[in-house]
């Protein structure tokens, strides 16, 4: 039994007639007459009975009808839902982000693609950037959100396992306890001399912002009296609020920082900003929903700030 006889079939009975539904499915007559002939003979059972006015189901024709009926709905429904994923408007892609990228960047991903494509479920996780990279190896997650502090660095040591997509900089700001209101703006990068100073611990498989801030220390001559390591971005958010410490940290679109209670306040000079960077599986992006979420990364990109000339 096949799908066409199936249809064929249904054409018969709806219509009444083997000529009305010849001509419904511009299918010649006799062919027609076969292929319900061979159908009945399939299953040793008379389908349709012959009358004056046409044809009707018998007991078994009509049982048939009925389940073909249910069955070809299903099969026209599955095929909108497959031609719906093949234009990008139906499925579902996990994504893993650092938390500096959930406070803000990834909302307005969020927003766009809720807008665009509302039949995309999007599924949220924030493990540290090292853990994100091998799950996304491991095919755990569909897509990794990561900041870094040496872009050119990070394509050429994952450009072999992963595509990457650039989502532009993400600016360092000055994060000082509630009760210092009315520090400067800009913060000078030399107002971190002598302080404690709380920083997210380094790891060797994601270079990313204990780096950039080490690096702006030592090239400004900046000597705090302690750094203390967290293990996250989210460890160090407490210490800064309770005023035992303060921090570097990456702003993304310079609003992400202003649901927490702290000071924030752009450096002089300004250290270089982190990259954020999409990494996806090779020949990820030929999949329509993955496609269509990657323009949406590209439509909500910022525009990199002009940098001073030195």
């Amino acid at each position: 039994m096949e799908l066409r006889q199936l249809r064929y079939f249904v054409a018969v009975v709806g219509a009444g007639s083997l000529t009305s539904a010849a001509a419904q499915l511009h299918l010649a007559q006799p062919s027609l007459s076969v292929a319900i002939r061979r159908l009945e003979e399939e299953f040793g059972v008379t389908l349709l009975t012959r009358t004056t006015r046409g044809v009707e189901p018998t007991a078994a024709g009509r049982r048939l009808f009925d389940g073909a009926t249910s069955i070809l709905a299903d099969i026209d429904d599955l095929g909108d839902e497959l031609r719906r994923y093949g234009e990008g408007v139906t499925g579902s892609i996990t994504l893993a982000a650092v938390p500096a990228l959930m406070w803000r960047r990834v909302p307005m991903l969020l927003r766009l693609q809720a807008q665009e494509a509302p039949g995309v479920e999007v599924r949220l996780l924030d493990p540290p950037p090292w853990q994100a990279i091998d799950m996304l190896r491991q095919r755990a997650v569909d897509a990794v959100a990561v900041t870094v502090s040496d872009p050119r660095r990070f394509a050429a040591q994952h450009q072999d396992d992963f595509e990457l997509v650039d989502w532009g900089e993400v600016p360092l700001v000055a994060a000082l306890p509630p009760d210092e209101a009315d520090a400067p703006n800009p913060f000078p990068l030399r107002g971190f001399d002598g302080r404690r100073v709380v920083l997210p611990r380094r790891t060797a498989a994601v270079v990313s912002l204990p780096e950039a801030v080490e690096q702006a220390f030592r090239e400004h001559g900046v000597s705090p009296a302690e750094v203390r390591t967290e293990h996250t971005i989210q460890g160090t958010l407490p210490l800064v609020q309770s005023g035992m410490a303060c921090s570097i940290l990456p702003d993304p679109d310079r609003a992400s920082l202003d649901r927490f209670d702290l000071t924030v306040r752009d450096l002089d000079p300004a250290p270089e900003p982190l990259r954020a960077f999409v990494l996806i599986r090779p020949g990820a992006a030929r999949d329509a929903t993955m496609a269509g979420l990657l323009r949406r990364v590209l439509a909500t990109r910022p525009m990199d700030r002009p940098r001073p000339r030195t």
